[in-house]
């Protein structure tokens, strides 16, 4: 038992309390107050906080983990600014890893490089002769050089987001294609990535994590990978299979199925095919695409919604956000559910109807506030592309207003798992009038966040009873100005009561760890 004092605790409860004094028994809250009880005086274990304000560990609702993980190993080029500092990365990374066999990078935007578009397959054939490929900033496409594109089996180059002039590899061709490339990594490789992923989230104060898996190795490999070492990892790892197989899922014994790309029912705006219910403004022709028929996600969802999962499926436009609402009010009808929590992940456009339709049948929302202060998609090109749309983005006022249930999250590898950010983003939304309180959005990574994957029972508030996960700031959220909200740090993470270390230093660790905790669950 220890005794935790002299700090500022937030609850971030829906009677939301702030006290100074936590007790901790074995891992769980055992008092919370402004006084310490003379119960508790004998406590010899004292934890000074030094006027650090404490809350309930972060959460992020949605993440590509394995990709953050294997991405972070890589090479980031989010912050160049022309195609010569493009190349010295590329250069960089080459000389320090000349063992690898082809080269893969993250993040080019046609949005910060002064050439204003994407590096094309010449390009990129001048900067090396090894095979390249680098990621465009919103996970949805790459673009390639000549040798790695020769790489590319016949299945890849048939699809129609195949093209060979520029390199560029959209839609399937792009899904494809990573599933190709991502088969030659290592098992050593990938625990290692995810074990430099994991204390990074930590160090950002995260203790719960909603991952996406199930892109880029056969057999759905990546699943199966996922769900051991979640067992070993320090944090808690909600895996949601992104698949239409309710088959796959049930045989795994997952409570939840969905995600992106295999649920993603329309595309983004980077790539200007998010499905829109009105033309984009820059192209009276071109209204998105989605990416199955209204009939396919409806037997999908009547399908996953009778075997007692959680659904969750990627909508940005507001046609793909109007998509999944009739599947879910279909399913719901078809087999009511009254605790579901299916979620609509992004929700990016989505006009008051669709709110009121979302909020009668308490669909959840998992958005990302960091992508309204996005610099690779900034304002000026969403107003390029959607006119006055674009001031309708994420509107997570309405959200409230309507009785949503929204948590935040980052889309890493896309932005950066940044909770901090994203209440600050949440704040200073570039709308005034779509702006939430500081308190709401705390909420959104902690106590909402957690109730997304049901575990609130457990996690994102700090009442008695509950887990003792709490991350340390320097400075109170409630008593700062919205707009500078950004400049908080993390000070420290704790899980159940500890500060947290790194423990597992290797790949062999994590597997002994995951064993070990697999083996005190079957015998408990």
């Amino acid at each position: 038992m220890q005794i935790f004092e002299n700090a500022e605790f937030i609850s971030c409860e829906d009677q939301n309390r702030v006290f100074r004094v936590m007790v901790e028994d074995r891992g769980r809250i055992k008092f919370t107050g402004d006084h310490l009880p003379e119960t508790y005086r004998a406590v010899p274990t004292r934890i000074n906080l030094q006027g650090q304000c404490i809350l309930p560990a972060f959460a992020d609702t949605h993440m590509h983990f394995e990709s953050f993980a294997f991405f972070r190993s890589t090479f980031d080029v989010r912050h160049v600014q022309n195609f010569t500092e493009l190349a010295d990365v590329v250069h960089e990374y080459e000389q320090s890893h000349p063992r690898d066999k082809v080269i893969l990078g993250f993040g080019v935007s046609p949005h910060t490089v002064e050439e204003r578009h994407l590096p094309d397959r010449i390009r990129l054939d001048q900067i090396t002769t090894k095979p390249l490929c680098i990621v465009k900033y919103d996970g949805h496409a790459a673009v390639a050089n000549t040798a790695l594109l020769e790489k590319l089996p016949r299945s890849v180059t048939a699809q129609a987001g195949f093209d060979k002039t520029t390199g560029g590899l959209y839609q399937q061709a792009y899904y494809d294609a990573v599933n190709h490339l991502t088969r030659s990594i290592s098992l050593y490789q990938v625990l290692k990535n995810m074990l430099g992923a994991s204390d990074e989230l930590a160090r950002r104060g995260f203790g719960l994590i909603h991952t996406v898996e199930g892109l880029g190795f056969p057999l759905d490999a990546d699943i199966d990978l996922m769900r051991f070492a979640a067992r070993g990892l320090p944090l808690q790892y909600r895996i949601y299979f992104q698949t239409m197989d309710v088959r796959k899922v049930i045989r795994r014994s997952l409570p939840r199925i969905g995600g992106c790309f295999a649920t993603a029912l329309d595309g983004c705006f980077g790539t200007e095919d998010a499905a829109l219910s009105e033309p984009y403004t820059n192209n009276p022709a071109n209204r998105g695409f989605l990416a199955y028929s209204q009939q396919q996600v409806n037997t999908f969802v009547k399908e996953a919604n009778r075997m007692g999962l959680q659904v969750s499926m990627h909508a940005i436009g507001d046609a793909a956000v109007e998509q999944a609402i009739i599947a879910y009010e279909a399913a719901l009808a078809d087999f009511p559910r009254q605790d579901h929590r299916h979620v609509i992940i992004h929700a990016s456009l989505m006009p008051p109807p669709l709110l009121e339709r979302a909020a009668r049948i308490g669909i959840h929302i998992a958005i990302q506030p960091p992508l309204l202060h996005w610099d690779q998609e900034p304002m000026s090109y969403l107003t390029h592309i959607l006119g006055e749309r674009a001031g309708r983005l994420m509107t997570c006022k309405s959200m409230l207003d309507y009785g949503l249930t929204i948590a935040g999250g980052s889309d890493a590898p896309c932005s950066y798992p940044d909770a901090i950010r994203g209440i600050h983003a949440a704040c200073n939304h570039p709308d005034p009038d779509q702006r939430i309180s500081t308190l709401d959005a705390l909420r959104m990574h902690t106590h909402w966040a957690a109730r997304l994957s049901f575990d609130e029972a457990q996690r994102g508030t700090l009442p008695p009873g509950k887990i003792a996960d709490f991350v340390a700031l320097d400075k109170n959220p409630l008593a700062v100005k919205p707009e500078h909200l950004k400049d908080i740090k993390v000070m420290n993470l704790y899980l159940k009561g500890r500060p947290y270390e790194p423990s597992i230093k290797s790949p062999a660790d994590l597997c002994k760890q995951a064993l070990k905790n697999i083996l005190l669950k079957h015998n408990s």
